[in-house]
């Protein structure tokens, strides 16, 4: 399983990044995580768009979804398109949010998209798929793919859960958020802190965290550090890197 870092700038894209993105590859199958803000232009640089085989959205705030509508843009117009519906898992009610982000008068979607339902979709192409719900203000969903042998778990947004934590039981990988810097009066069941993010790797006894969402204003070395001080095996992920899972 190989994972590309496309955007990973929390709450919106920064000067270095665009926001949350993640391209997931196995035996030929490419999964989007998250389609946010600014995303859309560099995941241009590492897959054809008609490539894409599925799109996982975590949730429905921009940073995390709103580059669907390029996406659209480009499978309606660009002439390139192979035509072939895309299957986007989502929460609730993404089919009727996306449509009104996209179009004046929330023309359907489903010319481009298979709306699935998350909880409810155990397999994408060779994936077998997990979810849990995060803690987040709106519906949100913590995924885990494996495959081949081999487990990646994304948190997307949550404050501390103990969902979170027993999907991730064991993961080879966890990509987690740390949007939030260590100070006090923080709003709960919001984002992670650093540490927060090394708690969750630890006790969810992962082999792997890749520290991710920090927002342009919060020092993301900070983050990794803190992080680091209760899970050693913990590095800060850059816009176009790849990992093996």
């Amino acid at each position: 399983m190989r994972l590309t870092v496309v955007g990973c700038s929390g709450s919106g894209p920064g000067p270095g990044s665009p926001a949350s993105c993640y391209l997931v590859e196995y035996d030929g199958f490419r999964v989007l995580l998250d389609l946010g803000n600014g995303a859309f232009g560099p995941l241009q640089g590492s897959v054809d768009p008609d490539a894409v085989d599925a799109v996982f959205l975590t949730h429905l705030h921009a940073d995390h979804c709103l580059d669907v509508a390029p996406f659209v843009v480009w499978h309606r117009w660009s002439g390139r398109s192979s035509g072939r519906r895309i299957p986007l898992v989502a929460p609730s009610g993404a089919d009727r949010r996306l449509a009104v982000i996209c179009e004046e008068g929330g023309k359907p979607l489903s010319d481009v998209f298979e709306f699935l339902p998350a909880p409810g979709t155990d397999r994408l192409g060779p994936f077998t798929v997990q979810t849990a719900r995060t803690e987040h203000p709106i519906e949100c969903h913590a995924v885990r793919l494996t495959a081949g042998g081999s487990s990646l778990v994304y948190t997307g947004d949550t404050g501390p859960s103990d969902r979170v934590a027993q999907l991730a039981r064991g993961a080879d990988v966890l990509l987690a958020e740390a949007a939030h810097p260590d100070v006090p009066d923080l709003p709960p069941a919001l984002h992670l802190t650093g540490r927060q993010a090394g708690e969750l790797a630890a006790s969810a006894g992962v082999g792997r965290l890749l520290v991710t969402h920090v927002p342009a204003w919060v020092d993301p070395d900070g983050q990794v550090t803190a992080a680091r001080e209760v899970f050693p095996a913990a590095e800060l992920v850059r816009t176009g890197a790849t990992y093996e899972v």
